[in-house]
């Protein structure tokens, strides 16, 4: 919760010098070092604010506490690890580069300044008008942030940007303009507070480590789903309950993901994976981590308790549909489903099913993007699964497929990925739902696979042998990933 402390005018011991005054700004600060460096990160609750002026009033000063609750960084704790050496590694830090010990204190000072943005985004969705004439250096880049969502359900949607304008907020901004959009916040009776910190905490418990499973790659899936969402099939068919229920689980549906995938944690006796028998052991854990958060917040506590949990079911059984392995099972049900032309959409249990159809292509469709965004998603994947590869050589362990970087290469990865997962799952989508965007996604699957095609050196066997070594892979696709 916020608590505001504004001194209308506060007569400085000297003016503030030229310089200063050259822009706006905000100074933040936290009365915690523990985001700084201190031997104790566990603590959970922290003091943080900020002090602003502003060149047109060169006495002002205003001052802004706020409490809020930091989620543990500790990453997992060491009576839950398992045998392996490897696991008294912190998964929070596996992706981080080397840098330099004074890098670190400036990511984190970074980290800071984003809750001014958290509140100042919050307010502007709510259309809440400005306590006070004070402009901050935020605001400029909450203007272009808010322009960008003008055009939310453009398939062009660069989330890199829009992540780069929010100060790393993209997935809380971008939700909470969603919800707003679909009146779900209205209808729901849901409390702004409450949704504001269950989506903060939603996003700090992304490992922006993960050069792919982090927090941005939560909103782009997001995006993804709000643009289904408005396919016309969709939109004169789902019911609220069902669009909440699609974006919260596009949102949470890679919760806490390590950055490694399922075969790593079963092969290194992980906690996870004997807790669920070694069965969608990633996102059993992405659903609980959600309904977690929820219980957590009270998100649905003023619901009656049965429809509560019935949420939550539905939603774990969104979650649980991204798991790469279930993709023939899934996709063989959809495509009986539209060659016998019995799905019916006045159905709950068909609404569903299609839900969990567009949320698995939401999670996948990266290679669908514009070359430019595509080509972004698939190297970041890829250098996912390349750091994972050499861990397990590090610890000699076998090497998962695709992980390896000596016989692997960006091209090879997202050839086969393209051919035996995205190809067929995209062409039984436009089967459904024959629409621009359906073969916008189309033509740009085949064009991003051609320019893939032409970066690969000239294969030394034959086409038939690529062929068949690139269906295998495929078939041994990593649980979790690419883009799940």
């Amino acid at each position: 919760m916020e608590v505001c402390y504004q001194l209308p005018v506060l007569p400085l011991d000297r003016p503030v010098p030229k310089h200063v005054l050259s822009r706006r700004g905000a100074i933040s600060f936290s009365s915690s070092s523990s985001l700084f460096g201190a031997p104790d990160p566990r603590q959970l609750a922290q003091r943080r604010g900020a002090i602003s002026y502003d060149s047109s009033d060169q006495t002002a000063l205003y001052i802004r506490m706020l409490d809020v609750r930091v989620r543990s960084q500790v990453g997992f704790e060491p009576e839950r690890r398992g045998s392996h050496p490897y696991l008294g590694v912190d998964f929070r830090t596996l992706h981080s580069r080397a840098e330099s010990a004074g890098s670190i204190p400036a990511r984190r000072i970074r980290r800071l300044f984003s809750f001014q943005r958290h509140l100042l985004s919050s307010r502007f969705l709510r259309g809440a008008p400005h306590l006070n004439p004070l402009h901050i250096l935020d605001e400029d880049y909450c203007g272009q942030a808010k322009c960008m969502l003008e055009k939310v359900g453009s398939w062009n949607f660069d989330i890199f940007l829009f992540d780069r304008l929010t100060n790393g907020n993209s997935l809380v901004t971008l939700t909470l303009y969603l919800l707003s959009h679909y009146g779900l916040i209205e209808l729901f009776q849901l409390d702004m507070v409450k949704v504001h910190r269950f989506l903060v905490l939603v996003q700090e418990d992304y490992h922006n480590h993960n050069p792919y499973h982090n927090s941005v790659h939560a909103a782009d899936v997001t995006q993804a789903m709000h643009c289904y969402l408005k396919e016309p099939k969709l939109a004169k068919s789902l019911t609220s309950c069902d669009i909440l229920l699609g974006l919260l689980a596009a949102v949470t549906h890679d919760l806490d993901h390590p950055g490694v995938n399922q075969p790593f944690l079963i092969k290194t006796n992980h906690y996870l994976a004997a807790l669920y028998r070694n069965t969608s052991v990633l996102e059993n854990h992405h659903w609980r981590s959600a309904v977690g958060l929820l219980r957590e917040t009270e998100l649905f506590s003023h619901l009656p308790a049965e429809d509560s949990l019935n949420m939550e079911r539905q939603l774990g059984s969104l979650i649980l549909a991204t798991d790469i392995s279930r993709q023939n099972e899934y996709l063989s049900k959809f495509r009986t489903h539209l060659d016998q032309e019995d799905l019916c959409l006045g159905n709950a249990s068909h609404r569903h099913f299609v839900l969990q159809m567009a949320l698995k292509c939401a999670d996948i469709c990266n290679p669908c993007r514009p070359w430019e965004l595509s080509k972004q998603w698939s190297e970041k994947v890829t250098e996912e699964f390349f750091h994972q590869g050499d861990i397990e050589k590090k610890h000699k362990l076998e090497v998962s497929p695709l992980c390896d970087s000596e016989t692997n290469s960006i091209a090879d990865v997202q050839i086969g990925f393209m051919t035996y997962v995205v190809e067929p799952l995209f062409a039984e989508w436009a089967r459904f739902s024959d629409t621009r965007l359906s073969q916008t996604m189309l033509g740009h699957l085949c064009l991003n696979k051609a320019s893939w095609n032409a970066m690969q050196p000239e294969a030394s066997g034959s086409s038939e042998e690529l062929e068949s070594e690139q269906e295998a892979s495929s078939r041994a696709l990593p649980q979790g990933s690419p883009q799940s």
